[in-house]
């Protein structure tokens, strides 16, 4: 049983649901990505995802765009992210880390190298938002024999043979993307969301993770009535940008205590 899988296991036998925030490694500086990992799992945090910094992203918005220049102003690269883990994993081997990027920096180290190292460095899940699910098969599979989960996409606008197709390579959980357009884009529709988490509860037996809209923690509370994992984002690199270097890790932790009690609540 992998990590991702053990932890949503126990977490419905408590009836809890899994709270995932999203950070990108590097920012606001490499040397604060390990300690805010270790205080977002200390604050309330079941998984974690973790962005890749990439220069020209297709689903992050603004937020997270900054995030992902503020890092590379570091020249944080793939392979820096991978050592951010396995350092992460010196004192954590229970937290499942997810991987979020692009398909760019993982074609550049070559997709088995990538496999290998991400493997090795203790990497759960990976989610490559330009991967399409008809084009990856063999990508896929290296990640299924490596023991590390395919996480994937599903949005407003997925048809629903597509649908069929991505949670049928699916692995861990699946990703919904609860508003149409780039990542903090608008106020979510929660009877949408509703209505869609349903319909793709009818097609798999994988966890379902809620996230691209969630800004606060009514609206985590909300997402928490009705998916698996609520997924934050924005809102939590945000934080990031608006703190400094003395009180980053209280002002993130403060933000995942109020998630948390709101998703528990």
């Amino acid at each position: 049983m992998s990590r991702i899988q053990a932890v949503f296991q126990a977490l419905k036998q408590q009836n809890k649901k899994a709270l995932i925030p999203y950070i990108t490694a590097g920012d606001p500086h490499p040397k604060h990505t390990v300690n805010l990992m270790h205080s977002l799992v200390k604050s309330g945090a079941d998984l974690i995802e973790l962005g890749v910094p990439f220069s020209d992203p297709m689903a992050d918005g603004p937020v997270i765009q900054r995030a992902s220049e503020r890092a590379l102003v570091h020249k944080v690269g793939l392979r820096h992210v991978l050592q951010m883990v396995k350092d992460f994993r010196q004192q954590d081997d229970k937290t499942p880390i997810v991987l979020m990027g692009y398909a760019n920096p993982i074609e550049a180290m070559g997709a088995e190298a990538f496999i290998k190292a991400a493997s090795e460095a203790g990497v759960d899940g990976v989610l490559t938002v330009d991967y399409p699910p008809e084009e990856c098969e063999t990508f896929i599979a290296g990640l299924r024999a490596a023991g590390v989960d395919s996480i994937f996409l599903l949005s407003p606008t997925t048809e629903t043979a597509r649908a069929k197709l991505i949670v049928k390579q699916a692995s861990g959980f699946i990703y919904y993307v609860s508003l149409k357009g780039v990542t903090g884009a608008a106020n979510l529709d929660i009877a949408e969301v509703t209505q869609r988490v349903n319909e793709i509860r009818t097609q798999t037996d994988l966890p379902i993770g809620v996230g691209f809209g969630v800004r606060d923690a009514a609206t985590a509370k909300q997402v928490a009535a009705i998916a698996d994992a609520v997924v934050v984002g924005s809102r939590m690199v945000l934080e990031v940008e608006k703190s400094t270097d003395e009180n980053l890790l209280s002002n993130v932790s403060a933000l995942m205590q109020e998630l948390r009690a709101a998703i528990d609540g």
